[in-house]
């Protein structure tokens, strides 16, 4: 990467985090890009050099992270099982950890794909389907998982508990951790789910 490069993605990072925290403190529509350039200490030019609006940060927030916790959990020493609970953890404690404001605000954003306006953004959904059936795959491929292992209704159904505590949680208004939920259902109710697979 060059200097060049790597001082665009310095800027971009730092940008993404002001908006962070400004979205975190005030919710979107209370956060102007004005006031993300100003905490950041760049101009308004700059915004519009890496995003074409305020919402495209909340989704590429959740894009890079989410690459990052996938990849972290294919990358995790241990079973297959040991491996999904990592990823399943890390995705809802990571959620928890950047603020319910900034979850709901996610959430109403992308909940109506028509009103996401840049089409990348609409496969976030996709992208975690995607990741889910990765690791899968993954636990197919070396031995851990049986080969007919039902791997798009297993990702589905994983993603479907993730994305339904997400929402729960969201609707209570945080009223109980949904990493410990997450855990809970780790502990109490994947292993008998991924019984029937393992080899």
């Amino acid at each position: 990467m060059t200097t060049r490069q790597q001082t665009a993605a310095k800027t971009r990072a730092r940008l993404m985090e002001a908006a962070k925290q400004l979205i975190c403190e005030k919710g979107l529509a209370g956060t102007s890009v004005d006031e993300i350039t100003e905490r950041c200490g760049v101009s308004k030019g700059t915004f519009y050099t890496y995003f074409k609006r305020k919402e495209d940060v909340i989704f590429a927030l959740s894009r890079e992270v989410y690459q990052e916790i996938y990849e972290n959990a294919q990358a995790h020493e241990g079973t297959f099982l040991e491996r999904l609970v990592f990823y399943m953890v890390n995705f809802s404690g990571y959620i928890e950890k950047s603020s319910l404001k900034l979850c709901q605000e996610w959430v109403r954003n992308t909940v109506d794909p028509d009103l996401v306006e840049n089409p990348g953004d609409k496969n976030k959904l996709g992208m975690d389907l995607d990741s889910m059936r990765g690791m899968i795959e993954k636990g197919v491929e070396l031995g851990e998982l049986k080969r007919d292992t039902p791997v798009e209704a297993l990702s589905h159904t994983l993603v479907d508990v993730l994305y339904g505590e997400m929402l729960c949680w969201d609707m209570s208004g945080g009223a109980y951790s949904f990493e410990e939920r997450t855990k809970e259902f780790c502990r109490l109710f994947l292993p008998e789910i991924i019984k029937p697979y393992i080899i």
